[in-house]
């Protein structure tokens, strides 16, 4: 006991009050919904879930001071309706295999497609993809083709005779259901307003950090970005918009990121080719409705 309790407050004590922060502030916006106009539920909606995608994030690579069993319990539940957690950290952990790095087909959370598979698809499906290389596509298109393209592979999955996803998905399903319940069934907010209002507007926001944080190089050293942000989108993304440093620590605690990459600046932008952003506001004026890069890999 003695030991937990020192591990809370050297180690894992921000990162459970940032988890009682969230569900706090989820509780609240749902429990006094009515009183909220829509204008003000969506940004609000949009960064609690967002911060809770993070968090979830931070729980796969750091959060090791508790119990593993408390650790998912913390994190479990599925705020933003997306993908069961337990297939969330075994993609996750795939995708930081620095050398296939944004390569198709091995990067997990790869935008690109191979050139070879280009001409095969559709015509509309490579609109949409271009459109989505845009950060207005992004936010509005992107969970949909995040949705499509996870409901591909399941069914493809499943049809090949691989059934070992389907208990994550009954899970899943459940804790779905309890979620829409407690909105629905006890703060009385209409599943379309959770799902319009919360849900799927934080799902977007949680693609703006994806947006650019990664683009195909020669060196993998160069394939990963930083995002220098104010303290509002920083907090939201407990710091993973440095990306880069998390790619090279990965455990490092979110809240050690930012004064390592202050203080080693200089050595990492030279590394990652100067592959940094001043803020987000930049990265809107530059991709709003131009592509951050072409969907068709340039070298594969």
């Amino acid at each position: 006991m003695v030991r937990l309790k020192k591990t809370f407050y050297a180690k894992d004590g921000p990162t459970l009050v940032v988890a009682l922060c969230i569900y706090t502030a989820w509780f609240s916006l749902l429990w006094w919904h009515a009183f909220i106009p829509w204008w003000l539920m969506m940004p609000c909606g949009a960064y609690v879930i967002a911060w809770h995608f993070s968090l979830q994030h931070e729980a796969i690579h750091a959060f090791a001071g508790i119990p593993a069993w408390l650790r998912l319990l913390v994190v479990f539940p599925p705020l933003g309706l997306w993908f069961p957690f337990p297939l969330y950290r075994k993609s996750h952990r795939t995708h930081h295999k620095d050398t296939d790095l944004t390569v198709p087909g091995r990067d997990t959370e790869s935008y690109y497609v191979k050139q070879q598979d280009w001409p095969r698809l559709p015509v509309l499906m490579r609109v949409l993809l271009q459109v989505n290389q845009t950060l207005l596509g992004r936010l509005t298109l992107g969970p949909l083709l995040r949705l499509y393209t996870l409901v591909k592979r399941e069914y493809q999955r499943i049809r090949s005779g691989d059934f070992s996803h389907a208990p994550h998905w009954l899970v899943h399903a459940a804790a779905v259901s309890g979620v829409l319940w407690f909105a629905k069934g006890v703060c009385h907010m209409p599943i379309t307003t959770y799902i319009g209002l919360v849900a799927y507007p934080g799902m977007s926001l949680g693609l703006l950090r994806a947006f650019t944080e990664h683009k195909a190089a020669d060196d993998y050293r160069e394939r990963t970005a930083a995002v220098e942000s104010n303290a509002l989108f920083s907090c939201l993304y407990l710091y993973n918009n440095l990306h880069v440093v998390h790619h090279l620590h990965p455990t490092m605690p979110w809240y050690e990121i930012s004064r390592y990459y202050k203080s080693n600046r200089e050595r990492l932008l030279a590394d990652n080719g100067v592959f940094v952003y001043r803020g987000y506001w930049q990265i809107v004026r530059r991709f709003f409705v131009r592509s951050v890069f072409a969907p068709r890999h340039p070298f594969i």
